[in-house]
């Protein structure tokens, strides 16, 4: 499976389970019991309960991108590859879409009764329905990913999350039930000022020796930074970056869903999970409204002003601002984080992380189910 890991938030993990697929989720993924914040030495700054500790009827889940990937493959079934799209025409009947055979050059037609964009940042779905300026937004950070054998960390289902992206910081978590000491890490270091980029390729190689003097003397109990980095057998390098909110997804029969729609910084485990949100709500339309361009305009209404609000609140990092505070208070470390922030600050820390990150948790365990049938 391709890809390292991802974080399921307890609203797309119930979206997921209740099209069955709970049981697979709960086989594969790690359930997360805290997300914990600490100083680049490791001192605990703040620790937070996810998913059912946080009192969630479900929970949050840190998977394996390229297993959740089949997972859903599996329940989708038929899925047809090697086909890239270039165009659409549509009429009041339905959207032709031009495609090209990527093996053979060869052009297909297709007619559709509608067209969804899910094809991520680089969506040509996107660049079709708003041509001109629709430029990547690049926050200065430079990002790593990998996958290493590396053991348990802490109760080995926590999110551990050292440092400030400031300078740098670190993310860790496990993906695997099958495997507990499959570790995946995230490395975001600030090597620029932000600006427009032209491209954010997400599956580009990365290299040990450029990722590693950011980090080389990072060893505190909870992990060796260096050796972690070291036995991760494949790295990935992009840029943190993300596109402007617009001011409309689609017309017609055509629109656009996930990252296609709204790009966004990948700082509070949401992007995928705001895509299967997505997902669930323009089913739903679909299923409910019998004219489809209505339908799809019904969920423009209903999930563009959300997810664009994320978008913004995902660059101002505000939980960043506090952890710098740590680092700019205590350069050297601390024993007791009482003795650096005060219970205001960290408060408002943990409500900055929420911010982000969660849904509220009565309504989300209150809410009617979105299904259908």
């Amino acid at each position: 499976p391709l890809g390292v890991g991802i974080n399921l938030q307890p609203h797309a993990v119930r979206e997921l389970t209740e099209l069955g697929l709970g049981d697979r989720l709960a086989a594969t993924g790690v359930a997360t019991s805290f997300m914990t914040f600490v100083d680049r030495y490791g001192g605990q700054i703040l620790a937070l309960p996810r998913g059912r500790a946080a009192g969630y009827r479900w929970p949050q889940y840190s998977i394996h991108r390229g297993e959740l990937q089949m997972l859903l493959l599996d329940a989708v079934g038929g899925v047809r590859l090697g086909l890239r799209f270039e165009d659409f025409e549509q009429d009041a009947a339905g959207v032709t879409v031009l495609l090209r055979e990527v093996a053979t050059g060869r052009e297909r037609r297709e007619r559709v009764g509608v067209l969804i964009g899910a094809d991520g940042i680089l969506s040509a779905v996107r660049a079709r329905l708003h041509p001109g300026d629709d430029p990547l937004r690049w926050s200065g950070i430079q990002m790593w990913r990998g996958i290493a054998d590396a053991g348990r960390v802490l109760d080995g289902s926590t999110v551990l999350v050292a440092g400030t992206n400031h300078a740098a910081k670190l993310v860790t978590y496990p993906v695997s039930v099958a495997n507990p000491r499959a570790l995946n890490w995230v490395a975001e270091v600030k090597v620029g000022e932000p600006g427009t980029i032209e491209s954010a390729d997400w599956s580009r190689a990365g290299r040990l020796e450029d990722v590693l003097p950011h980090y080389a003397d990072w060893k505190f109990p909870h992990v060796d930074v260096p050796a972690l980095f070291a036995a991760s057998p494949r790295l990935l390098e992009y840029p943190m970056a993300d596109r402007d909110p617009l001011p409309f997804w689609g017309e017609g029969r055509v629109t656009l869903l996930g990252d296609a729609a709204h790009p966004m910084y990948p700082v509070g485990s949401n992007g995928g999970s705001q895509a299967i949100l997505d997902a669930r709500v323009l089913a739903r339309w679909l299923a409910t409204e019998p004219d489809p361009a209505g339908a799809l305009a019904g969920y423009e209404v209903e999930r563009r002003p959300p997810t664009s609000a994320l978008v913004l609140a995902h660059r101002s990092l505000p939980i960043e601002d506090v952890v710098r505070l740590v680092s700019e208070r205590a350069p050297d470390g601390f024993e007791d984080i009482a003795d650096v922030l005060t219970a205001e600050e960290l408060q408002a820390m943990a409500a900055a992380q929420r911010g982000i990150t969660d849904a509220d948790v009565q309504a989300l365990n209150q809410r009617a189910s979105w299904n259908v049938r």
